[in-house]
């Protein structure tokens, strides 16, 4: 989610999960982490947001890999008289928990690089313990509304009410990652009330069939 504030949109796929269908809270989990076509493979899934609060564009897919989901994506956007373009990734464990993220692109024609690592002593931003991170398992990138995914499915997918999900937050400029609090409740079988209080957001997401964030107001819309 963007720093001061938030945005995905709708998505795209191929051989979705309809999770709208599910009986119990539950199951939209145990879908998104073991969904399978019919051939017994491993399911994708990819969407295509467009930015709303600036000019720009996001596309993202999940696929299984040997340790669990990665998560891949770029994004391209304007920032007052600057462009950006990033390339981004997110690999997380069978349980759902972040164990790396990486970012490559440009800013105004300046590249950057930049790796986060979570390991069993903490979290670390280009081999630099970052302090002030305990409880934070998911990894939130603030200029892509893709990474909610990752976070919903290991944990906000099963409650039937609300839940308080803290993660471990980056964006363009920071020099360090932060916890960004985070409150998500289900109003219905694909639609969560948000709140992310420090950087002043709150509004209701909508769901996709394959779990991709369909609605989220006023920055993101699929395309």
């Amino acid at each position: 989610m963007p720093r001061d504030r938030i945005a995905p949109g709708p998505l795209v796929a191929n051989h979705v999960v309809d999770w709208t269908q599910e009986i119990g809270h539950g199951d939209l989990r145990k879908r998104a982490l073991a969904a399978r076509d019919g051939r017994g493979k491993r399911m994708n899934a990819s969407a295509w947001w467009r930015r709303l609060d600036v000019p720009g564009h996001d596309a993202a897919s999940i696929s299984a890999d040997g340790e669990g989901w990665l998560l891949r994506g770029m994004a391209v956007f304007g920032l007052g008289s600057e462009a950006a373009g990033v390339a981004y990734e997110v690999a997380v464990d069978r349980d759902g928990s972040t164990r790396r993220g990486e970012l490559r692109g440009d800013r105004d024609g300046q590249a950057f690089h930049h790796l986060m690592e979570h390991r069993p002593d903490g979290w670390y931003l280009d081999g630099r313990r970052q302090q002030g991170m305990d409880g934070a398992l998911d990894l939130d990138f603030g200029f892509t509304p893709s990474t909610n995914l990752l976070q919903m499915r290991r944990v906000v997918f099963e409650c039937s009410g609300a839940v308080e999900l803290p993660v471990a937050w980056f964006d363009l400029g920071m020099d360090q990652l932060e916890i960004l609090p985070q409150r998500y409740e289900r109003r219905g079988v694909s639609s969560f009330w948000y709140e992310a209080p420090t950087v002043g957001y709150q509004g209701m997401l909508e769901l996709a069939d394959n779990g991709f964030i369909a609605s989220y107001p006023g920055l993101w819309s699929l395309c």
